[in-house]
């Protein structure tokens, strides 16, 4: 089978897409790249939709990577007819010029997660939302596989597609396996990471609060990596606490070994509708980099994890604040939750294990 792998999409600040493309070459299926990135992270996107004045340059410089991307690409399916085009996460714009360009072949949509739910999760509401729920419904209609990252996703669709579902987890990329360390800490410190773009959805006020609540344990460090809507209220809310570090953000090649140098890995407490959907990256990569993992209690976590995390109620500041203080005083515990992350990760978490889903429905077709 011969897959392109086309659009926007960049691997450097969204994995999903380089986790897929590497599943499916360990599975034997060849997969060319043509991709040229828009450069702009996921925030900045929100932000787009968030403030229209600011289109007409998104606008331009779409125009400008889909003309390389209709060149490049006309070009490659001409030399190497592919059986598949593969649109790479947040290709929802992507999606609708590669059925108008590819019409022969089959379309599959790394979808993953809806535009209008990720910008109610963020604020957004009124005519914006209508307008990205009709790119919601354009780039579905566009595709023959929608691949989405939970069953609670994939029952988002409509029923007269839902048949197009291909529910695929979010899965981690083999560097993040390869940082997980062997040799413990010598120290009774419990070392704690976040990273993300603090958004609603991952709740990161509520660990700033957990963390004002932990302020006199200074036994209990905690990195924040990244910045977003909430990392004010965040700060605020974790103040008095000099054991936090603040970090706007570390690079992608840096930072499975910077995660992989903690004991605990944080997953998101958001309480809103999209956090009881998603099972999200960081959970994924802190599993394979060997962390213990402390997340929301979701049914959609439950079941990607079973017990290889402690789960607390979501928006629970007090919740989480307990969870880190056991850890830190039952070593026994703390290895225990990270062998068990480690093992789930490797069992479930890989890219040829997570893609499989994927294969079996491609070679259906």
């Amino acid at each position: 089978m011969r897959v392109l792998a086309w659009g926007t999409y960049d691997v450097r600040t969204h994995p999903r897409a380089g986790i897929l493309i590497e599943g499916l070459r360990a599975s034997g299926v060849t997969v060319e790249e043509v991709r040229r990135p828009l450069g702009l992270s996921t925030a900045e996107r929100v932000r787009l939709l968030q403030q229209p004045w600011r289109l007409p340059g998104l606008l331009l410089r779409v125009l400008r990577c889909w003309s390389w991307l209709a060149r490049h690409g006309l070009r490659s399916a001409r030399a190497r007819p592919p059986d598949v085009v593969l649109v790479g996460y947040l290709g929802h714009f992507d999606v609708l010029l590669a059925r108008l360009l590819f019409r022969r072949r089959a379309i599959v949509h790394d979808m993953l997660i809806f535009a209008s739910d990720t910008a109610k999760d963020r604020g957004a509401g009124g005519m914006k939302q209508r307008l990205l729920r009709g790119l919601d419904r354009l780039a579905v209609a566009a595709s023959d596989v929608v691949v989405l990252d939970t069953d609670e996703h994939a029952d988002m669709l409509p029923s007269r597609q839902r048949a197009k579902a291909c529910v695929v987890p979010v899965g981690a990329p083999a560097v993040w396996f390869a940082s997980r360390r062997a040799v413990e800490h010598e120290d009774d410190l419990l070392r704690v990471v976040f990273f993300g773009l603090f958004t609603p959805l991952q709740g990161a006020v509520t660990i700033g609060e957990a963390a004002g609540l932990l302020a006199d344990e200074p036994g209990i460090q905690l990195l924040m990596i990244g910045s977003g809507q909430d990392l004010a209220g965040a700060q605020q809310a974790a103040a008095g606490n000099p054991s936090v570090r603040w970090v706007p953000w570390v690079e992608s090649e840096e930072l499975p070994a910077t995660v992989g140098a903690h004991d605990v890995c944080l997953g998101i407490f958001g309480t809103g509708d999209k956090g009881h959907r998603v099972v999200p990256n960081k959970v994924f990569q802190g599993a394979a980099a060997g962390c213990a993992l402390v997340t929301s209690d979701t049914p959609p976590q439950r079941r990607t994890l079973g017990d290889a995390a402690c789960f607390v109620p979501a928006g629970d500041a007090a919740a989480l604040a307990d969870a880190l203080r056991r850890l830190r005083a039952d070593r026994a515990m703390l290895v225990a939750m990270r062998s068990a992350a480690a093992t789930v990760a490797d069992r479930r978490f890989s890219p040829p294990v997570i893609v499989e889903p994927l294969l079996t429905r491609l070679f259906a077709r």
